[in-house]
């Protein structure tokens, strides 16, 4: 992590942005792990297969994307608050139709460690389009990494209700084209999965934990929301699609994981 943030310094002061505004933006990066199948570290879930969970939760309404082992995710990995143990396990329901809307695209169910199982089906119709998606199958592996912030924008509720810039960093733009360009780096692990960090957003304006939180509509505050996982899916027709669960910090300190909001954004 250290020894990409210094990198990244090197790249932005090469890019003349002043010093203390490249010190202010390394100071908001947070730790992430990368999981993927192509990753060298050890396994720590998998994408895909059975649906197990325990036999008093309800069918569930969406795919199942990956079922990650908590217990071999190290705890540095990320600043998220996880159980140490249990297995998590994440659904998403990627239609591009819903996108916006007020309804989560997925949820996250916690299943905590020594709790009975049983096979599920996902209760869709055959015929429904998400249904007959092929979500990515495998392994996945563990990446340590480091994340810096995607967005540029803060919602100011006023009235009126207006987008600013972030405040503080004058140089967001050229902070961003200075960690995208950063030799080595970039989105290479489609199918796979970011746990913690920063959300990616195409678009580049408001943090998409904080979008989750407003449209969830819940009595905690957006800006007290936190990216959970994003989902690089690989999915035919999805295109370059970013699909993630955010999760309120009370929320994910109280391991209620069912007040996850999921949504996603599309580039065809």
């Amino acid at each position: 992590m250290l020894d990409k943030l210094s990198r990244f310094r090197e790249q932005a002061l090469a890019r003349d942005i002043p010093s203390a505004d490249v010190e202010r933006w390394i100071g908001t990066a947070r730790p992430c792990a990368i999981l993927n199948p192509r990753a060298d570290g050890p396994v720590v879930g998998r994408l895909g297969g059975p649906v197990m969970i325990p036999a008093d939760e309800p069918d569930p309404v969406c795919p199942l994307v990956a079922s990650i082992d908590l217990a071999a995710l190290p705890k540095y990995a990320t600043d998220l608050p996880l159980p140490p143990d249990g297995h998590l396990l994440l659904f998403a329901y990627p239609d591009v139709d819903l996108i916006g809307g007020s309804d989560s695209l997925g949820d996250a169910v916690y299943i905590p460690a020594g709790t009975a199982v049983e096979e599920r089906q996902v209760d869709l119709e055959p015929d429904n389009e998400v249904a007959q998606m092929n979500f990515p199958q495998g392994r996945l592996c563990l990446r340590t990494d480091v994340s810096l912030p995607y967005h540029q924008e803060i919602l100011d509720p006023g009235p009126p209700p207006v987008s600013k810039r972030l405040p503080d960093h004058p140089y967001v733009s050229e902070l961003q084209d200075a960690w995208e360009g950063m030799p080595g780096d970039g989105i290479d692990f489609h199918p796979g999965l970011q746990i913690g960090g920063y959300a990616e957003d195409e678009y580049r304006e408001e943090d998409p934990a904080v979008i989750a939180g407003r449209l969830a509509a819940t009595e905690i505050r957006p800006e007290d929301w936190v990216l959970l996982a994003q989902w690089y899916s690989g999915v035919d027709g999805l295109g370059m699609a970013c699909f993630w669960w955010a999760i309120a910090k009370q929320d994910l300190a109280a391991r209620r994981f069912d007040r996850v909001f999921a949504a996603m954004t599309n580039n065809p």
